[in-house]
């Protein structure tokens, strides 16, 4: 964990586990190739919930996304994030839109 994305308490900050979170399940609605400047179907997030559950100050992070719902055009993914020895950092569930 780098020190950038540390809050005052020495501990990851809330904002860069969401966008964490939020970009492993992009990267899953999205599948496989690279997005590109002014994509259509680009997945974009309309609705996020999440619930942090643990934190840590050192280590790594892991996320793990997996589809709720895949629809043609709203997709719904939860995201676990994990830390140091699998522990449950944040679980978090999202909503994608296909841009046009």
């Amino acid at each position: 964990i780098i020190a950038g994305i540390k809050n005052p308490f020495g501990v990851v900050h809330a904002g860069a586990m969401l966008w964490f979170a939020d970009v492993a399940a992009t990267a899953l609605v999205l599948g496989p190739g690279n997005p590109t400047e002014d994509m259509k179907g680009f997945p974009l997030a309309i609705s996020l919930n999440a619930n942090f559950l643990a934190n840590q100050p050192d280590g790594a992070l892991k996320a793990i996304s997996t589809f709720v719902k895949k629809g043609k055009i709203v997709s719904v993914v939860r995201t676990v994030v994990l830390g140091v020895e699998d522990r449950l950092i944040a679980e978090v569930t999202t909503s994608h839109v296909l841009s046009k």
